[in-house]
C-alpha cells in the first residue's frame, strides 16, 4: 500500500487573508442588498404613499425631490469623507441615515404629512449617497486585491435587493398591510443586516494619507492632485454613468406609476412590472463577468445602452400593457451593467483609483436621484410614459460614448487630460 502524499504546507498569513477578503466580499454583498430591499419597499408602495398624503404627479416629483436634495449633501460630501476617515466610517453614517429615513416617511405616511415624507426621503437619500460612494470605492479596492471584476456581482446584489423588497412590497400591497408598519420593519431589519456588514469591512479603505514621505525622511505635504473633472476621461465616464444610472432611476421611482397611471393597471400589477425591472437587472448582473470576458467593456457598454433605449421606447410607445411589460425585461437587462462597468474603468489605474471611482459614482448618483424628480415635472405635463423620452435621449448620448471604458492606454488618454494617466497594471484590471 502506498503511502499518502504529504500534505501541502500551508501559510497561515495567506490563509489569514484569504478569510478576511471572502469575510470583506460577504459585508459588501449585503451592503448592496439591503439598501435594495428598502429602496424598493418604498417604490413598490409609492401608489398608497401618494393617495395618503393627496399628491399629485408633480407633487409626488416635489416630494421625492427630497431624496436628490439629501443625495447631494451626501454626495458632495462623500469622497472627501471617505478620504479623510475611510470607506467603513462614512458607510456606517450614510446606513444609520437610511434607517432613520425609512422610519420618518413612515410617519410622515400614517399622518399624511406630506412634508414629513420629503424630509424622511431627504435622510434616505442623504444615506444613500454617503453609502453609495463608500461602498463603490470598497468594492473597487477588492476588485483590485481578487484582480477580477466584482462590482458587476455587487451591484446584482443590489438589484436582487430590489426584487426581494419588489416581491415583499406587492404581498403586502395585495394583502392590504399598512405602509406605516412594513417601512418600520424593513428599517429593523435594515439595521441588523447592515450592523453585520459594517464589522466586517476595513477602516482604512480609500483614506489618503495627509503627508507622503520626503527624500530626506520624515513626511513633507503630499503634492496636491488636479481637480479629477479636468481629465477628459473622467468627465466622460461621469456622462456615461449618468446616462446609465438615470434608466435605473427612472425606473425606480416611477416605473409603478407609469403602469397604474399610463396603463390603467392597478396598484398591485404596476409593482409587478418593477419586479419584472429588477429580476432583469439582477439577471443581467449576475452574468456581467461572463458577457464583459466575452465582448469587453466597450461592446458591453454599447450594447447596453441599445438594448435599454429599445426598452424604454417600447415602454413609450406600446399600445397595451402587456408589450409594455413585456419592454421592462429589455429596459432592464440594458440598464444592468452600464453603471458598475463604468465604475471598474474609472478604477484602472491604481494612483488615484478610489478618488476617480468616487468622482464617477457621483455623477451617476446625481442622476439617480436628482432625475427621477425632474421628470415628475415633465411628467405632470407631457405625461410620465412621455416624459420617459428624456431618459431615451440619454442613454443614447451614453452608448455613444463607450469608447471612454476601454482599458487605459497612451491611445485613450489625451493629450487634453490635466496630467498623464499610467497605464493599468493587467493584475488590477
Amino acid at each position: 500500500m502506498r503511502d499518502a502524499a504529504p500534505a501541502e504546507p500551508t501559510d497561515p498569513a495567506a490563509d489569514a487573508t484569504a478569510r478576511a477578503t471572502a469575510r470583506r466580499r460577504a459585508g459588501l454583498f449585503l451592503m448592496f442588498l439591503a439598501p435594495g430591499v428598502a429602496l424598493s419597499s418604498w417604490v413598490t408602495r409609492t401608489p398608497a404613499i401618494r393617495d395618503a398624503v393627496d399628491a399629485s404627479t408633480a407633487g409626488m416629483g416635489l416630494i421625492i425631490l427630497g431624496a436628490a436634495v439629501g443625495a447631494l449633501a451626501g454626495i458632495l460630501g462623500a469622497a472627501r469623507a471617505v478620504a479623510r476617515h475611510g470607506a467603513r466610517a462614512v458607510a456606517t453614517a450614510g446606513a444609520a441615515l437610511n434607517v432613520v429615513g425609512l422610519v420618518v416617511i413612515a410617519v410622515g405616511v400614517a399622518n399624511g404629512g406630506a412634508p414629513t415624507v420629503f424630509c424622511g426621503l431627504a435622510f434616505f437619500g442623504a444615506g444613500s449617497g454617503l453609502m453609495e460612494i463608500a461602498v463603490n470605492v470598497e468594492g473597487a479596492a477588492v476588485e483590485r486585491v481578487l484582480g477580477r471584476p466584482v462590482l458587476p456581482a455587487l451591484h446584482g446584489c443590489f438589484s436582487l435587493g430590489n426584487l426581494a423588497g419588489a416581491v415583499g412590497g406587492i404581498v403586502l400591497t395585495a394583502l392590504g398591510f399598512p405602509v406605516l408598519w412594513h417601512l418600520v420593519a424593513v428599517a429593523v431589519l435594515l439595521a441588523a443586516a447592515n450592523a453585520w456588514a459594517l464589522r466586517n469591512l476595513p477602516g482604512g479603505t480609500g483614506k489618503e494619507q495627509r503627508h507622503a514621505p520626503s527624500p530626506q525622511g520624515g513626511s513633507a505635504p503630499a503634492t496636491p492632485r488636479q481637480p479629477l473633472w479636468r481629465e477628459r476621461r473622467v468627465r466622460l465616464l461621469g456622462l456615461i454613468v449618468l446616462g446609465m444610472a438615470l434608466a435605473e432611476g427612472a425606473a425606480a421611482d416611477w416605473l409603478p406609476l407609469i403602469m397604474v397611471d399610463g396603463y390603467d393597471l392597478g396598484p398591485t400589477a404596476g409593482s409587478l412590472v418593477y419586479a419584472l425591472f429588477a429580476a432583469s437587472m439582477a439577471a443581467g448582473r449576475f452574468g456581467g463577468e461572463r458577457v464583459l470576458a466575452r465582448l469587453g467593456r466597450v461592446t458591453v457598454v454599447r450594447a447596453s445602452a441599445v438594448c435599454a433605449a429599445v426598452g424604454i421606447a417600447a415602454v413609450v410607445l406600446a399600445p397595451w400593457p402587456g408589450l409594455a411589460a413585456a419592454a421592462v425585461v429589455l429596459w432592464g437587462l440594458g440598464a444592468a451593467l452600464g453603471f458598475p462597468v463604468t465604475l471598474s474603468a474609472a478604477g484602472d489605474d491604481p494612483d488615484g483609483a478610489a478618488a476617480r471611482v468616487g468622482a464617477v459614482a457621483t455623477a451617476g448618483y446625481l442622476a439617480f436621484l436628482a432625475g427621477p424628480p425632474a421628470l415628475g415635472f415633465l411628467g405632470e405635463t407631457f405625461g410620465l410614459r412621455n416624459a420617459m423620452v428624456a431618459v431615451l435621449a440619454v442613454v443614447l448620448l451614453a452608448g455613444a460614448l463607450a469608447r471612454a471604458v476601454g482599458p487605459v492606454t497612451p491611445a485613450a488618454v489625451p493629450d487634453a487630460l490635466s496630467e498623464p494617466v499610467t497605464p493599468a497594471d493587467p493584475s488590477h484590471a
